[in-house]
């Protein structure tokens, strides 16, 4: 039996239990724990933790801040296997996937302490005497929302960002996959993180941003989830004309062109699509593949689909995991079942594996019609959809028909090509013949439905920061 940590507010400077909702491990339903609710009282008393942390941490020099982050960082990696464990039990995915997942937060973490000392303003030249001074200072107090889907890479990307640039953060991670941001706010905590400055909730969400939002002690939002979700919680936003940092949902298009390896591409995109079971915001999900390599790339996609492992994220042979909840099985069910009634065909997987565990094949669909649910809403699932195009401009236009603009993807051995989909994809990130859409050094985010703001590289920090330009006449007259 594994064990599975305790599960704790944190607020203040301490740790506090309270009553809650229970944390189901998806291979097998069973209850792991309990998280706790917090009450009205602990909100408050967050919100004036990060309002009196703020004082201290923003006077703290960049050179210290980077030192704790960079403490906080070591102690995860000095964690990273029991960590990993814990985020396999509640989350799903296999192991491997988790400690990378694990290793991954601390080098967003190592990268926001480095970019941290890195915040420069400027001097603007002037008149004779007069001197232009343009300043990054910290936005103050930020309200920061994690999804489920990643449970210690999310919250590492809020927290690294709005701690580096001298904010204070009040956490509300996810209640489903809640032992990630449990595990990083204690590393933060034993890296000597002054009390108040990072402060940890779970709850009913809604009731949390509800609260939260409006109250003048915040002054940022940031938050990774569905768009729905984004647009409401930006909408309050505006009414207290609050910033935002949205990173919402996506429907990764991939492009195989005509010059592109098939099966290579074909063998990439599958082993990525399976990633995390498809639940991931970037995950490569509608393949526009050029007709003449469109039977080999599809053949060859199905044949590495049907061989993959599908079990307990624990099990070593495991190469994905349960699904994470039992709303995601219902949709993929329902997503599939909507597709082959309008037409698409099914060639890999489809069904639901067993009775007893959120699992479910990596599935593919052929041929199918744009009026699919599935080529409309995000599947947020190991859904694929192939498609074949006559040539790049179709590929592009298809591509850019949804309101999504996350991440996208091409395969293509054309400079020419790679030309014409940089300049005519309509997304935050383009990765050309690979499949990575996010690095701890580059930006990441969305456009049109998808979000705005960035996470990541020296965008991700500005964020957190308000310019402020000071102009200093340095001889006033008499």
């Amino acid at each position: 039996m594994h064990p599975y940590p305790e599960l704790k507010l944190y607020v203040a400077g301490e740790w506090k239990s309270a009553d809650g909702t229970p944390v189901i491990n998806p291979a097998d339903e069973t209850v792991l724990g309990t998280v706790p609710h917090a009450s009205r009282d602990d909100l408050d008393r967050a919100l004036s933790a990060a309002h009196d942390g703020l004082r201290t941490w923003r006077r703290t020099s960049p050179a210290k801040r980077a030192e704790i982050l960079l403490k906080a960082a070591a102690l995860l990696r000095e964690r990273a296997d029991e960590i990993a464990v814990a985020l396999t039990l509640e989350q799903g995915k296999p192991l491997g996937e988790s400690r990378t997942e694990v290793l991954g937060a601390c080098a967003k973490l190592d990268w926001d302490a480095a970019e941290g000392r890195r915040l420069y303003g400027r001097i603007i030249p002037g008149d004779h005497g007069m001197r232009h001074m343009v300043l990054r200072q910290p936005i103050g107090v930020v309200s920061g929302y994690s999804p489920w889907n990643f449970p210690i890479n999310s919250p590492s990307r809020k927290v690294g960002g709005a701690l580096a640039a001298g904010c204070s953060i009040i956490l509300k991670a996810s209640e489903e996959t809640p032992a990630g941001a449990v595990a990083l706010v204690r590393a933060f905590a034993d890296a000597g993180l002054p009390p108040g400055v990072l402060n940890l909730v779970f709850g009913v969400p809604f009731e949390i941003s509800e609260y939260l939002i409006p109250q003048p002690a915040v002054r940022m939002i940031t938050f990774t989830g569905s768009v729905p979700v984004g647009k409401r919680l930006a909408a309050l936003a505006g009414q207290h004309m609050k910033p935002c940092l949205m990173e919402l949902g996506g429907h990764g298009p991939v492009i195989v062109c005509d010059d592109a390896d098939p099966v290579a591409a074909a063998n990439t995109s599958a082993t990525t699509k399976s990633r995390n079971a498809g639940q991931v915001c970037t995950a490569p999900t509608r393949f526009y593949v050029h007709r003449s390599l469109y039977g080999r790339f599809t053949e060859a996609f199905v044949k590495k689909a049907d061989a993959l492992q599908v079990g307990n994220g624990l099990d070593p042979a495991s190469q994905m995991g349960p699904l994470a909840n039992s709303r995601r099985l219902e949709a993929m069910e329902s997503l599939v079942l909507d597709a082959t009634s309008k037409g698409a065909r099914l060639l890999a997987g489809g069904r639901r594996l067993r009775e007893c565990g959120y699992y479910f094949p990596l599935t593919v669909l052929a041929d199918v019609p744009d009026s699919a649910l599935a080529m409309n809403q995000e599947p947020f699932g190991p859904l694929a959809m192939i498609n074949p195009v006559d040539d790049l401009d179709e590929a592009i236009a298809r591509a850019n028909a949804l309101p999504y603009g996350l991440s996208a993807y091409a395969f293509t051995r054309s400079a020419g090509n790679a030309d014409r989909l940089a300049d005519g994809i309509e997304a935050g990130t383009l990765s050309i013949n690979h499949l990575t859409a996010s690095l701890a050094e580059t930006p990441f985010g969305g456009v049109k439905d998808s979000g705005y703001g960035r996470e990541g590289g020296s965008e991700g920090l500005e964020q957190y920061t308000v310019v402020k330009n000071v102009s200093h006449l340095m001889q006033p007259a008499a």
